[in-house]
């Protein structure tokens, strides 16, 4: 039962009462208190504070201030008016209820309205500050697109200005170079005619004159010998560039070393496989470069076969055989994944696939060999085909004789057989 609290003192004005409720040795707090605009009500478990007021107050400015034992209510009324007393007396039970129940009708109405309102103000915040997000980042975008323009410019004045300053200088460097054999012409044709003044004969008395022999010359040598040699000299060769093309290569060897019918149908193969590679593989173009290896693809399948990951391993080896369907070693480690997800006839199909790319057989494929049959075989005895299982593990014992486990297998197929054998 409850503990009503009758002690209380009350005051009042023309516009407010001013209500004093002591609560020695109880803690309050706000959510003890209710107040409504004609209900107050201060529940403090066993303690309890319960008025039905004279008149309507303005709940909403209403206060209440909780301290030293005391819970002291500043309650504005509606209507300025100078009360009787501080409850409604002459109210029955039933009025009273009413009244109880519509002052919680109208807080819980009030606080829908209030979270309401509190939605729609944290909408239009959120509203405000998204609008006020895309500004900011417009007008950066606006900074750095204008910040790139400006460099932009710059970067093509400066281009221009270097072009322009090549250009100065190269045109500079072919007018000197003009003038400087423009310089060297007009030299040669200056010693050239100091020569031929030299070297020249004059016209008058040459039958008169007679010419003497110079000491120390024997026959033909004269005193013009010298100059003639130097004037039967040719001119100097002038410079030219001479480009030599040769014949277009794809392989290292030389023309002359080539087999060129072979070569030219490898060209031809390795351009069909990779025109059915494109064809095929188009759906590939978004993949990264090491995801379209296919030994890239087989490590990451056999990782994902290590974690117990089956399904992501066939899908890297599916992948894998698309881009390269002559690697053995794919089918087999497939046939092993298919194997673990119960895919037995898959199994039996990629085994047998491996088999058939693993020829002729060598002995640098003896393991794969064996691996192949061994897995082939287990899918025929799991499909309770036990004679094509044994055939299987017989072949690879007679590749692998000392491999006590899959003689051990065998011997067990064998038993197997002789059983059903037996039972039939």
């Amino acid at each position: 039962m409850p503990v009503w609290l009758r002690e209380y003192s009350w005051r009042q004005t023309g516009s407010a009462v001013y209500l004093s409720l002591p609560l020695r040795g109880v803690r309050v707090t706000p959510a003890n208190i209710f107040c409504a605009d004609q209900y107050l009500k201060v529940s403090i478990p066993p303690f309890l504070f319960e008025a039905i007021l004279y008149a309507p107050i303005d709940d909403t400015n209403s206060t209440a201030k909780i301290g030293n034992g005391i819970i002291f209510f500043t309650l504005y009324k509606k209507e300025v008016a100078m009360w009787d007393s501080l409850t409604l007396a002459t109210a029955n039970k039933e009025k009273l209820q009413y009244l109880r129940e519509n002052a919680v009708l109208k807080a819980h109405e009030k606080a829908k309205e209030e979270t309401k309102a509190k939605k729609v103000t944290k909408q239009e915040h959120k509203k405000y500050a998204l609008e006020a997000t895309m500004k900011l980042e417009e007008a950066e975008r606006k900074r750095i697109e204008d910040l790139k323009e400006k460099e932009r410019q710059k970067v093509t004045k400066e281009l221009a200005l270097w072009k322009k300053q090549q250009k100065d200088a190269e045109k500079q460097k072919r007018v000197q170079k003009e003038g400087e054999l423009h310089q060297e012409v007009e030299q040669l044709k200056e010693e050239k005619k100091e020569k031929m003044n030299k070297t020249r004969i004059p016209n008058e008395g040459t039958s008169k004159t007679r010419l003497k022999p110079t000491k120390g010359c024997h026959g033909s040598c004269s005193m013009f010998s010298e100059n003639l040699k130097e004037e039967q000299l040719p001119a100097p060769r002038s410079a030219a560039t001479i480009k030599i093309n040769f014949t277009s290569r794809v392989f290292p060897t030389a023309l002359r070393e080539s087999r060129i019918a072979e070569e030219e149908e490898w060209l031809r193969k390795q351009a069909e496989a990779r025109r059915t590679v494109s064809a095929d593989l188009s759906e590939v173009e978004d993949l990264k470069e090491e995801e379209k290896n296919p030994d890239w693809l087989k490590d990451k399948g056999n990782k994902m076969f290590a974690t117990g990951n089956y399904l992501a391993a066939v899908n890297a080896y599916n992948l894998a055989v698309r881009l390269n369907n002559k690697l053995p070693l794919l089918y087999l480690n497939r046939a092993a994944c298919h194997l673990k997800l119960r895919n037995l006839h898959k199994a039996i199909e990629d085994s047998s696939k491996a088999l058939e790319l693993l020829t002729p057989p060598v002995p640098h494929n003896e393991h794969a060999r064996v691996k192949a049959y061994v897995r082939r075989g287990t899918a025929f005895c799991q499909l309770e085909l036990y004679t094509e299982g044994l055939q299987d593990y017989e072949a690879a014992l007679k590749i692998d004789p000392k491999n006590k486990t899959i003689e051990n297998d065998a011997e067990k197929i064998r038993h197997l057989i002789q059983g059903t054998m037996q039972d039939s």
